[in-house]
């Protein structure tokens, strides 16, 4: 068996992915490679999406996924449209099933080249987020940063679209927040006893939202498509805005949207948006030692 893999630096609205093919393989990217890729600038990432042989009938791929950080995460919806992306390319066909630590995903790629992923049913049961607390009700929770008296973020929605997400509710340019020095406070909350993603959302209207994410294990993300998902179905279930809306991913770069439906007749979370592949190369899955495919690239140190 050769000591490396094919993969392909990919991006779905900024968000840094790693697309590794493991297939006809029974090994996995170690924690190890992971944080060794990330440390590169070349191969900088947000989450790694290893494409394994199907462990279930009717699934087209097991997809075990990497944060930057070496832990696991259960979902990536960015990171599904780019492994739609590559099978496509390479297969031809436009409709995938893959199988997650999460649940099942069904994927699409569209005519316009857009990937609609159904991210399946979130969660609001406090216990399955999870929180360390009970709430009855957490589309808005009991916790704060900042002053007592004049908090700078307070009461988040909570839940989990695969992953567990906080959503905090503002009313200035989600820009304008020093995310970088809230976010890593309150992804380890004790609140959190899995951690969470930390999510800025502004309502711009009935139909469209702007976010920033500081995600669990990756920290400050261009984008992040279950954050996105999150949001969206927040904002419907506090009675912002309606279950289909335009999320404006503020730092993404340049600034993208994502279309999100959450779909009344299922309860189906909908998300679609573009994916892009910028170059490839091989990987050592266990060291995290690379190449690149081109004349630019050069082995990794």
């Amino acid at each position: 068996m050769s000591a490396t893999v094919e993969f392909a630096r990919m991006n779905g609205l900024g968000n840094k992915i790693l697309v590794v093919d493991m297939r006809g393989r029974p090994d996995k990217v170690t924690p190890a490679a992971a944080v060794a890729l990330n440390a590169d600038p070349e191969t900088e990432f947000d989450q790694i999406m290893a494409i394994h042989d199907p462990k279930a009938d009717g699934t087209d791929a097991f997809i075990d996924i990497l944060n930057s950080d070496g832990s696991k995460a259960q979902a990536c919806g960015n990171g599904t449209r780019c492994v739609v992306q590559a099978l496509a390319a390479e297969t031809g066909r436009k409709a995938f099933t893959f199988q997650t630590v999460a649940g099942i995903l069904n994927a699409v790629e569209h005519e316009d080249g857009t990937i609609s992923v159904d991210m399946g049913r979130p969660v609001f049961d406090w216990d399955k987020i999870p929180l360390a607390e009970e709430f009855h009700d957490t589309s808005r929770i009991e916790l704060q940063i900042g002053p007592i008296d004049n908090p700078v973020l307070h009461s988040p929605s909570a839940m989990s679209m695969g992953n567990p997400h906080a959503i905090f509710w503002v009313d200035k340019d989600v820009m304008s927040y020093d995310l970088a020095r809230f976010g890593p406070l309150l992804e380890n909350h004790p609140m959190f006893p899995e951690r969470a993603n930390i999510t800025l959302a502004q309502v711009t209207s009935p139909t469209s939202l702007t976010t920033r994410t500081w995600e669990r294990g990756a920290g400050l993300t261009l984008a992040c498509g279950s954050a996105a998902c999150s949001a969206a179905v927040s904002a419907a279930r506090t009675g912002r805005t309606g279950r289909t809306v335009t999320i404006n991913v503020a730092s993404a770069k340049p600034p993208a949207t994502l279309s999100i439906e959450w779909r009344e007749r299922d309860d189906h979370v909908i998300m679609t948006g573009p994916a892009e592949w910028e170059w490839s190369g091989r990987l050592d899955p266990s060291t995290g030692l690379w190449s690149r495919d081109d004349t630019r690239g050069a082995e990794a140190q």
